[in-house]
């Protein structure tokens, strides 16, 4: 690794040097485990549910796209002779005849995803690799690719793995179908909301793949088609970009963590992507030193924590190899999709973006806090600990009305970029972090998947998010379907109507519930509030008092305080073991009732997350709530003096 550039790069040290490196270092890794004729790389780990053979295709294509962008970006110099290992693969695996032959799109579904980054890394590198195969070659991989044509997409980010190769088809006189692309283009428009976001299909998937996906992909198109791409698209895309990036620069930490929500995680620094897109068309009012700042602090974040490993391989994990952190198409190739959030290589080393002075990101600037009412998020950032949280009142992957279980890395309360939801032990089919719930008899937690989102701003320096829930608990035990981000399901027995609400100010929510019905209550039910969760290798310091009934974890990342100020007398902290990819210990702060719950009371409690020298101790805010009918006023002094008042909704219906 090159030595850290203190000048150019102020607060990383990372310059285009630290990446090609990087991205050098990651490519030369996986020929150990490749077959001779380099069409396989059968990576440690437990295989998907694909099978051993879609895993080896997809470490091959990943890691192909990476190749491509280091010989897009050096103009082909490559002196780890890229080309030609690459060059190999793809005739053996192209050769029906070949016993490394690659699995078909119109075999195997993975195989779809994985033309795509075949045909855009074909695409980047022509010059350099395409040109120089022979005929024969060629022909192979046009009939492999080919093979795309017709074939039926989920309406999700999968439309752009069938235009990107399509198109690629089309430009070297392959067969294509102007409707394939046509009805992908379309189904990509659906999936458009508005402020720049998308969702990744009809349900409230506001995640990642928003980015690293669906604003990556159609400008590397437009690109590709050249004449092919309408400009009003072209346009719409750029415009879409460029107000994403305002959002996407605000959910990084000072620490380089991005926000640890939704599905893939272990791809990581994939999340960079979007931030690239904005440098390589200039379709952002972002600044090039601070848009590699934030990229380059991805970077920097995982390589401080492991990743890569010391084989120098992404493994399934966030920070150290964790395989239960998969989802069920997850397997051992999958991380090197962190190939896109590389795709500033692809700019050559005079481009801006590599030549500018690192510039601060906005929570390194002043405290910050936005509404993004799109996928229902209260975004809060402090400058003194650098930690971004998102309070969630509008996404659960999932749509209204909808009775399956909540999804841990969907339908919190909050997320972060210090804390993760607990994603492994008895706890997991339950909400167990950040949620409001009822818990039954038996010790049952209630759902709030397929909740009514209500509102969503900042009022007066004070952000404000509301949503109502038919509660309901589900019995997931059965369900071994495959998990691709949605909450699971079973029997389901109805819960009350739950109005939520948060007012966020800096570190401090103040988090409100009121139950609506009876439904479902009865003697043994009791209601509970949780907190983020901490985890760490060492087991984190907690306590708890009765007056008022307050839970407090720290570790050496973080502190957290959950305090009860209306309703609640009990203050627990649940411990947790192996259940989060952060550490193997795991303490939640929980705020519990001593009876059942009253409909029409209103429950208050003071959410603090904070970073781990922060002072969580100073005075509370005050919370006066009154009854209006219906509705419930809400007054809140913060210990500044500054204050907040706020209408808590009437029960729907």
């Amino acid at each position: 690794m090159s030595t850290d550039d203190r000048r150019l790069s102020s607060y990383t040290g990372y310059t285009r040097a630290h990446w090609a490196a990087t991205a050098d270092r990651m490519l030369l890794a996986l020929r150990p485990y490749a077959s001779a004729d380099h069409a396989r790389i059968d990576l440690p780990g437990p295989a998907s549910a694909y099978g051993p053979d879609s895993d080896s295709l997809e470490a091959f294509a990943r890691s192909f796209l990476l190749a491509a962008i280091r010989l897009r970006g050096d103009a082909g110099a490559d002196p780890q002779g890229l080309a030609d290992w690459y060059a190999a693969g793809l005739r053996a695996g192209t050769d029906p005849s070949s016993p490394t032959a690659w699995p078909r799109p119109d075999q195997l579904d993975q195989a779809k995803v994985e033309a795509c980054s075949m045909a855009l890394g074909l695409h980047l590198s022509r010059p350099w690799l395409w040109d120089r195969l022979d005929d024969g070659d060629r022909a192979r991989i046009v009939d492999w690719l080919a093979t795309v044509v017709g074939q039926r997409y989920p309406p999700i980010n999968w439309v752009w793995f069938q235009i990107v190769v399509e198109t690629f088809l089309r430009s070297v006189g392959g067969p294509w179908s102007a409707q394939d692309i046509e009805s992908g283009l379309a189904v990509h428009e659906s999936l458009y909301r508005a402020d720049g976001w998308y969702s990744d299909g009809p349900e409230r998937a506001y995640d990642h793949y928003g980015g690293w996906a669906l604003h990556v992909y159609p400008l590397l198109w437009a690109d590709q088609a050249g004449d092919q791409c309408p400009d009003d698209l072209r346009q719409a895309w750029r415009s879409r970009l460029s107000v994403f990036l305002d959002d996407a620069v605000r959910l990084i930490g000072t620490d380089g963590s991005p926000l640890m929500q939704g599905r893939s995680l272990s791809y990581r620094f994939a999340a960079a992507a979007p931030l690239w897109m904005g440098a390589i068309t200039g379709a952002t009012t972002v600044a090039p030193g601070e848009l590699r700042r934030a990229a380059s602090a991805m970077l920097r974040h995982f390589h401080e924590h492991g990743a890569p490993d010391r084989r120098g391989l992404l493994t399934l994990g966030w920070h150290r190899e964790w395989p239960a952190m998969a989802q069920s198409y997850s397997g051992p190739g999958s991380p090197y999709w962190a190939a896109k959030g590389m795709l500033g290589l692809a700019l050559p080393a005079d481009h801006p973006v590599w030549t500018s002075t690192e510039q601060p990101l906005p929570v390194e600037r002043a405290d910050l806090l936005a509404a993004l009412p799109v996928p229902g998020w209260l975004v809060a950032g402090t400058r003194d600990d650098g930690v971004i949280r998102v309070v969630n009142h509008g996404t659960d992957h999932s749509t209204p009305g909808d009775e399956r279980a909540d999804s841990p890395l969907y339908a919190r309360l909050g997320y972060s970029t210090v804390t993760m939801p607990p994603l492994t032990g008895e706890t997991v089919g339950d909400p167990s972090d950040n949620s409001i719930t009822l818990v039954d008899g038996s010790g049952r937690r209630s759902h709030r998947n397929g909740f009514q989102a209500v509102d969503c701003r900042v009022v007066d320096g004070v952000g404000w998010a509301v949503s109502q829930a038919a509660t309901h608990w589900v019995d997931t035990d059965d369900d071994t379907g495959p998990d691709h981000g949605s909450g699971r399901a079973g029997p389901v027995r109805r819960g009350p109507a739950v109005t939520m609400a948060a007012l966020v100010r800096g570190p401090v929510e103040v988090r409100l519930a009121r139950i609506d019905s009876t439904e479902g209550l009865d003697a043994a039910t009791v209601l509970e509030f949780s907190g983020w969760p901490v985890a760490a290798d060492a087991p984190p310091v907690v306590r708890t008092s009765t007056y008022p009934p307050t839970a407090t974890v720290a570790d050496g990342r973080s502190t957290t305080r959950l305090i009860g100020l209306a309703g609640f007398v009990i203050a627990q902290v649940r411990r947790e073991h192996a259940t989060s990819p952060l550490g193997d210990e795991v303490a939640v702060p929980v705020l519990r009732t001593a009876t059942p719950p009253t409909v029409g009371q209103v429950y208050v409690a003071v959410v603090i997350l904070a970073g781990a020298q922060a002072d969580t101790t100073g005075p509370l805010p005050a919370v006066t709530v009154t009854a209006d009918g219906g509705q419930h006023p809400v007054t809140v002094r913060w210990p500044d003096g500054h204050i907040s008042t706020v209408l808590l909704p009437a029960a729907p219906g």
